[in-house]
């Protein structure tokens, strides 16, 4: 568990620094670099796990295969949702229903008959999550200085706002899915370095096309290539390493459920670096995530009914 709070409290950095870009670095260009970078250091400093992972055959390809695709999308809906909608709500609303997600999958898509069930304690966290983002959409937040980018030029229009928190939607479930492909990998027998570095190298090569096309930006100055590179090596990089670890012990459900820290530490940088603001509704909202995240936190994980009858 401390291993996915670090990754949580890095990933939190992600949208205040982001904001360090100039106007004319794209949301789809920071993503590419994000995760297209950092996922190819993840492969590249783990050679023969990577590898040992990839030729595990088509069992290990039907994991692979959909947690990078997620890779690819996740970044690229992560930063143009908070280009649209802020900080602030791009953070609350992809890593707050990251976790509904996580237990559908758990529940759902999964070789019949061992899927979990979805017990009274999880359904009342997820409640006061998609609550408190419901909270968010409604109450509005001041967008202040949103992600820079072609995106996010207007200033707090509906449209945006809306279009913005439909992206925080894509990337949560994208968040969901690498994570529960990554743990069942691990399920699987194969190493958490290597799990992790397989699929986030498979999606970078998906995210480079992106990356060529938009990157351009990025290199025109040493601040912005100094910003795309902590992202890289910080909130990607060190911040997956230890999420792999931590996956080893810890469910999808419960570890994305933990990892909401992560809009936390954001919102608060937001209101306090960025000069973002959030209405009091929009304050309830993420007080009612944050304790759908606590209330998984500090449950003691039982074992599903399936489990006890084996």
């Amino acid at each position: 568990m401390p291993a996915i709070v670090l990754a949580a409290l890095l990933w939190g950095t992600t949208g205040t620094a982001a904001t360090l870009l100039p106007g004319d670095v794209s949301p789809l260009a920071t993503g590419a670099a994000t995760m297209g970078v950092g996922g190819l250091l993840l492969a590249l400093t783990a050679p023969r796990a990577t590898v040992a992972v990839l030729r595990g055959g088509a069992s290990a390809w039907r994991r692979i295969l959909p947690g990078a695709l997620a890779v690819a999308a996740y970044p690229l809906a992560f930063y143009s949702s908070m280009s649209l909608a802020g900080v602030a709500v791009g953070n609350v609303v992809a890593l707050g229903t990251a976790p509904v997600f996580a237990a559908l999958l758990e529940r759902f898509v999964v070789t019949r008959g061992t899927g979990r069930p979805l017990d009274r304690r999880w359904a009342l966290s997820a409640g006061a999550a998609v609550l408190g983002v419901v909270l968010l959409v409604g109450g509005g937040a001041g967008h202040g200085a949103a992600v820079a980018g072609p995106l996010g030029t207007t200033t707090g229009a509906d449209a945006d706002l809306l279009a913005g928190i439909a992206l925080g939607l894509l990337a949560g479930l994208a968040y969901a899915v690498y994570t529960d492909t990554a743990g069942r990998l691990m399920r699987d027998g194969h190493p958490s370095r290597g799990s992790m570095a397989a699929q986030f190298g498979v999606g970078a090569l998906l995210l480079l096309p992106v990356l060529l096309l938009t990157g351009a930006p990025l290199l025109q100055s040493t601040a912005s290539v100094g910003v795309a590179a902590y992202l890289a090596l910080g909130p990607m990089f060190v911040a997956y390493l230890a999420f792999g670890r931590g996956l080893r012990t810890v469910t999808g459900s419960r570890a994305t459920t933990v990892t909401l820290l992560e809009p936390v530490v954001a919102t608060l940088l937001a209101v306090l670096v960025v000069g973002e603001r959030l209405s009091p509704l929009g304050w309830l909202g993420v007080a009612l995530v944050l304790a759908g995240v606590v209330a998984v936190a500090v449950a003691r994980p039982g074992r599903s009914r399936l489990e006890s009858r084996a």
